[in-house]
């Protein structure tokens, strides 16, 4: 019989081989979604189906099961035992699914976001719709493989955001939702309104770059372990902790997007950035939620740099980037326009206030799919009323409607509602992180240290190790608590809008 220092040996070998599957895929996901050229999608599908399969084995094999069960409860090595366990419920989930269906459902993935890149420039919901289909079915009998005691939508949250429960979702989210519509009455209300017209000038996309890579370095990301190239969809992917990528999305007419969204990537990527190198090569090397991992991007985008005190001591740096039609604008003006409240269709460009309620339409839109109430032909038109319930505008294509997101194409259903909870987790770690230091002070002055290394500290360094409502209860002595983020917008928009 094998000894413990040798079943453990065994065990890290293992955990090397997976990751040396997950690097590759992530790889040529980055390369898909980036640089890839249109004819080479099918056969890169095939060989993302053949690596996802070996993954998929190696995750399920007997190989790993003798070793959970010899290691388990018996290793001294407490990130070995944190391994154990996510591997085992790995283990537990992947092999309820047949292997052929799982590498079915992943070649159809990597198919269907090229269909949906095609689909969104001739804005045509059509040509995804088949695809959409087959997906939405795969999720549904995924779920029911892995059980669920009181919702089937409740099996595919947990993969993003393991603790809640659809039964949260639906008493937080409408308390959310009348207290965001209650602030956007009084905004749409209030007689001093910004001007955005002024932010909208042509701002060539090489001037755009060199600026939100300046503040990518500012905010402390490493260079040297990432790189920020251009998509269609932004995003951020990690290879390993020393090799994190973010992308993002330039319109000359609108630098917004670009800036704001590098921030917003910036900060997925200082996350896995720091987290500890001692969990290099485990699965505990990555995020511990997708709700967790929003409220780093949120944090650094909105509580960091929609701040008065970040254009304070940005908005010279910003001019001397920006196109001479900026140069006559005053900071008033600069910042009251940035932080405009307006709804809009696209979720993404989405300001602070509505940005929760395009969540809740996707949530709500995936539940009933899920849960066989609508079908997918049906979600163009229901997107389009909710749209206009919520926000009050109704889209009038498929492009700002219901084929914006890229993650229903991806497969991705469950992972929508970590967008909200991360938007309250990040206020609830702004809420207490300006007790612990003088925030405001510090972004003032352009010295981002301290607050870097306080998420490190707090949040980043553990990934896995901990769960997403433990870290949260940790850092903030509190259990979820949507009234710190709507304390925040009330407080900061009411003075702008001067309600």
């Amino acid at each position: 019989m094998a000894s413990i220092q040798q079943l453990e040996k065994e065990f890290s070998e293992l955990l090397k081989e997976r990751k040396a599957y997950e690097e590759a895929l992530a790889l040529i996901q980055w390369d898909l979604r980036t640089k890839i050229p249109s004819k080479g999608v099918d056969q890169r599908s095939e060989v993302i189906g053949i690596l996802s399969e070996k993954l998929h084995l190696l995750s399920t094999s007997e190989r790993i099961k003798h070793l959970i069960d010899g290691l388990k409860g018996k290793t001294d090595s407490l990130i070995l035992q944190k391994s154990l366990e996510e591997c085992e419920e790995e283990y537990e989930r992947n092999r309820k699914i047949p292997n052929d269906e799982y590498k079915s459902f992943i070649m159809l993935q990597s198919k269907s976001e090229t269909v949906w890149q095609k689909a969104r420039e001739n804005n045509d919901f059509k040509l995804l719709e088949p695809y959409l289909e087959k997906l939405v079915e795969f999720n549904k009998k995924f779920a029911d493989y892995w059980g669920y005691e009181k919702h089937r939508y409740d099996a595919l949250l947990h993969l993003y955001e393991p603790g809640v429960t659809t039964e949260i979702l639906d008493e937080v989210f409408p308390k959310l939702r009348e207290s965001l519509s209650r602030l956007v009455e009084k905004v749409k209300d209030s007689q001093s309104k910004p001007d955005p017209s002024i932010l909208k000038t042509h701002f060539p996309k090489r001037q755009q770059e060199q600026f939100s890579l300046e503040i990518l370095k500012r905010m402390g990301y490493d260079f040297e372990a990432g790189r920020l190239d251009e998509t269609i969809h932004p995003f951020a992917i990690s290879v390993n902790q020393h090799d994190v990528r973010v992308t993002t999305r330039y319109d000359e007419e609108d630098f917004r997007m670009a800036v704001f969204g590098t921030i917003h990537e910036g900060g997925h990527a200082l996350y896995e950035q720091n987290i500890s190198d001692e969990l290099m090569q485990t699965p505990l090397a990555t995020g511990t939620s997708m709700g967790i991992h929003e409220s780093q991007s949120l944090f650094w985008e909105n509580f960091v740099a929609r701040s008065e005190a970040f254009w304070e001591n940005h908005f010279e740096l910003f001019k001397s980037y920006a196109p001479e039609s900026f140069h006559d604008i005053s900071f008033d003006d600069f910042y009251r326009a940035v932080n405009e409240v307006k709804p809009s269709f696209i979720r993404i460009e989405a300001d602070e206030m509505t940005y929760a309620l395009h969540i809740m339409v996707r949530y709500e839109l995936e539940k009933a799919l899920i849960n066989e109430e609508i079908s997918v032909s049906e979600l163009p038109e229901l997107w389009n009323r909710k749209m206009e319930d919520y926000l009050g505008i109704r889209p009038s294509s498929d492009k700002e409607g219901t084929l914006q997101d890229i993650h229903w194409a991806a497969g991705d259903f469950g992972y929508f509602p970590s967008y909200a909870l991360g938007y309250m987790y990040a206020a609830q770690f702004h809420h207490t992180l300006m007790e612990q230091m003088d925030f405001e002070e510090k972004i003032k002055n352009g010295n981002f240290e301290p607050i870097k290394n306080w998420l490190r500290d707090n949040i980043h360094q553990y990934g896995k190790m901990k769960k997403p409502l433990e870290i949260l209860k940790d850092v903030t002595s509190e259990e979820l608590n949507p009234d710190y983020l709507v304390r925040h917008l009330n407080e900061k928009y009411a003075k702008i809008y001067q309600f």
